[in-house]
């Protein structure tokens, strides 16, 4: 017992060494943009500390659960991160691996802390981690051989309208909210999938047309969207699809009195939201004082600052606290669960890396010449960070908790596979950029060599 509790506090101040070094060879690699021989050094480093982070977590996990099942499950995670890393250097040699990374860790955080959570939901996670990473893989390749995408504009608008409209008629009341629908025993968000098609509706309408009758049209069809999202009482989803299509309208046209009408609308909107839906009463109740309303609406967010206290910097360790106090921890409150046995260092790191993966999104969507391309790339990366920002301030109380989830991490089939298949998009479009730009070197070269043989 004594080398048991040894080794868990070792090992939690390991784990904090090993996320402060990949956190940071994440955002040192920005000064090598051109020095493919350092980035790849810091690539060989990245994946190094990633593999040692993940060993280390589930040793602990192990050591205190003493569940011989976890040896295995380890296993099956190594085999296919593993087989990620080979696939990308084999079939998309010009893919971001730094996203490619940042995509795995937080995968691997998420099954770390769900492992310690719920072995049943966390195995069943990995599976549709399994398919979701199968999809995601195609995506790129998809994107380089189908050129059709920007002509679909009715397509995504009818088919993501329609699948909003099943749920609020037929879905299932989760927490005072329509949210899923279950198809042959499995259980499936729509919304986490319609937003692709979301962000692929925006961009393919304002490609082709910035005039005002043209933004008319996209702005009733995307009210639709959000309605939809309204009337399942989805206020969270609503305000996440309204924010992006915010700041697509805002890219697009340079317009800033559209985005301040827009944040002015969305103000009124989530006032008139509170009035109307109880369960967003209750839920801005407890963030204006969760400890008056500690034994019902406040009890939720209460654990969740207790946790986060009670962790510190350096955390209780891996087993060590009480994360499973809070209701529904594993879902929006995953971040709280962290802090509390990882410590609020490794809190702070993983911020930084989603922080990173948004940066990495805007930087590419800036470098894309395709104006549909690049206003996908734009959409998809807000909707990234707002479901991170929405996640996190509503864990530590910053704003009121809105039911979303923490990309990557949190339990979630439909969050899941839809963040993998936002990944494969915009790696999609990265090769896709990049291939270009080496097309164009290759003619200027060839022209430049063809421009001296003629002078001979």
């Amino acid at each position: 017992i004594i080398m048991v509790h040894l080794v868990v506090e070792a090992s939690k101040y390991l784990m904090i060494l090993l996320i402060l070094v990949y956190t940071f060879e994440c955002f040192y690699l920005f000064r090598f943009r051109q020095n493919e021989k350092k980035q790849k050094h810091i690539y060989c480093i990245q994946k190094i500390v990633f593999y040692l982070f993940h060993f280390d977590a589930y040793l602990v996990l192990y050591l205190t659960t003493e569940n011989t099942h976890l040896v295995a499950f380890y296993l099956m995670q190594v085999v296919m991160f593993t087989g990620i890393f080979i696939i990308y250097h084999v079939f998309y040699k010009n893919a971001s691996f730094l996203l490619l990374h940042n995509m795995c860790m937080l995968m691997a955080i998420g099954f770390v802390i769900l492992t310690r959570l719920s072995y049943d939901k966390c195995h069943r996670q990995f599976f549709m981690a399994l398919a979701g990473v199968a999809v995601a893989m195609l995506v790129p390749v998809i994107l380089q051989g189908v050129s059709v995408f920007r002509k679909l504009t009715w397509i995504y608008a009818g088919v993501g309208i329609v699948a909003l409209a099943v749920v609020a008629v037929a879905g299932t009341t989760s927490y005072g909210a329509k949210l899923s629908i279950s198809i042959a025993g499995i259980s499936i968000q729509p919304s986490e999938f319609v937003k692709l098609l979301f962000v692929f509706f925006i961009a393919s309408m304002l490609c082709k047309k910035k005039n005002f009758g043209q933004l008319v049209i996209t702005s009733i069809f995307s009210a639709m969207f959000v309605l939809m999202l309204v009337a399942s009482k989805d206020l969270g989803g609503a305000l996440l699809y309204f924010v992006t299509y915010l700041i697509m309208v805002y890219v697009a046209t340079k317009k800033w009195y559209y985005f301040a009408g827009g944040t002015v609308l969305m103000a009124l909107a989530a006032v008139v939201g509170s009035q109307l839906f109880s369960h967003v009463q209750t839920r801005v109740t407890a963030w204006k004082d969760p400890l008056l309303v500690y034994d019902t609406a406040g009890y939720q967010i209460s654990q969740s600052l207790f946790a986060v206290g009670t962790g510190g910097w350096f955390g209780m360790g891996l087993n060590q606290g009480l994360p499973k106090k809070i209701p529904v921890v594993e879902k929006d409150f995953v971040f709280a669960a962290i802090s509390e046995e990882l410590g609020g260092i490794f809190a702070l790191c993983l911020i930084l890396i989603c922080l990173n993966c948004f940066l990495m999104f805007m930087n590419i969507a800036m470098q894309l010449k395709d104006e549909f391309y690049k206003l996908v790339a734009l959409g998809l990366g807000t909707l990234y960070a707002m479901q991170v920002f929405l996640t996190i301030g509503g864990v530590i109380k910053f704003i009121p908790s809105t039911g979303v989830t923490l990309p990557l991490v949190s339990y979630g089939g439909s969050s899941l596979i839809s963040t993998l298949l936002i990944f494969g998009v915009i790696q999609g479009l990265y090769i896709r950029q990049d291939c270009t730009a080496t097309a164009k070197k290759v003619n200027i070269a060839q022209n430049a060599e063809r421009q001296i043989h003629e002078k001979k």
